[in-house]
This record gives structure tokens, sequence and C-alpha cells, in this order.
């Protein structure tokens, strides 16, 4: 378990599949996040019962309230190589409830902290649809800086979307 001032990150759990096939349909909270094909109940649970155990190539975790002990999101590292030392990072709550209470950055910020530290990554990236201004706005006060720009990448809400590439390296973690 990784713990930061809000939340703290664990291991994603079989039982943890109901939450995530409630956020998965909810229109509001995979609004911004690259489109699945639909999936049954039955399906999620599978697929977390399935799960191949974390590696240094993909780490995921649950993001869960210090507080209350409940799990409001997901994050992850993957790609990562220790020949590159770098990885990207994919992170979502799926509690509207705990929007703009500060767990985002908090937990992108542990996680970060996770990569530099235990992962000994250098380099962190991701990927943003440029119209999310919450997400970019906590990436830039982590000390994320914009890389790229990769025009109409992104289809959502009946159009398309330019994403921009983020990085933070090792030592600007704020």
């Amino acid at each position: 378990m990784v713990t930061g001032e809000l939340v703290k990150l664990r291991a994603l759990e079989p039982e943890d599949a109901d939450a995530f096939w409630r956020w998965h349909n909810d229109p509001e909270v995979v609004r911004w996040l690259s489109a699945d094909y639909p999936e049954s109940l039955a399906q999620t649970r599978k697929r977390f019962a399935d799960r191949e155990p974390n590696s240094h190539a993909k780490v995921t975790f649950g993001i869960e309230t210090l507080a209350e002990g409940k799990l409001i999101g997901t994050c992850t590292l993957r790609d990562a190589t220790p020949e590159t030392a770098r990885a990207e990072v994919d992170l979502y709550l799926g509690e509207k409830d705990h929007w703009g209470g500060g767990y985002g950055t908090d937990a992108m910020r542990t996680l970060c902290r996770y990569g530099f530290e235990v992962m000994r990554l250098h380099s962190i990236a991701l990927w943003v649809v440029a119209e999310n201004a919450a997400a970019i706005r906590v990436y830039e006060k982590l000390g994320f800086q914009v890389d790229g720009r990769h025009r109409d990448s992104f289809r959502g809400e009946g159009r398309w979307h330019d994403m921009l590439l983020m990085s933070l390296l090792e030592g600007e973690l704020t």
C-alpha cells in the first residue's frame, strides 16, 4: 500500500469489479476515457478475477480514501521498462462525489512518487484530451509540462478532439 495525504493506493481485488462496472456505465465518468465495448457485470467480474499480477511493466492500483476507506478510482503506470526508465500513467476517479476535493491530485502525486522512488523511473508521461481543463490543471500543478499535441486523435461527444502529450521528469514533482 502506498499512502498520500488524502488517499492510499492499493492492489485491486476481484470484489472491486462492481464499482468499475458502475463507473464505466456512467457517461460523465467515461467522458474523456477511450471508449471500450460494453461489458456485462459478469464479464467485468471475470476480467478482474483473471487479472495479471502487477509487475514493473504495468502496475495498477485502486485509489481509496484514507478517511473512509472507500474505493473512488484507479491509476496505472504502464509500458514501463528498466532500460528506458519511463512509463505512461492513466488515472481517473469514478466516484463523482469525490471530484474537486483534491483526491485526484493527491493520487497522481502519490503514484508519481511511487514511480520515481520505487520503480526508479526517470520520466512519466500521459495523454490528455486538450479540452479536459480540470485534468490539465492537476497535471500542471504537479509539474507536468506539455511536450506536444496530437491533432484529432480522440473521438468523443460526436467529434474529434486534440490530445496533449505531457511529461514529468524525476525531480520535477511538486
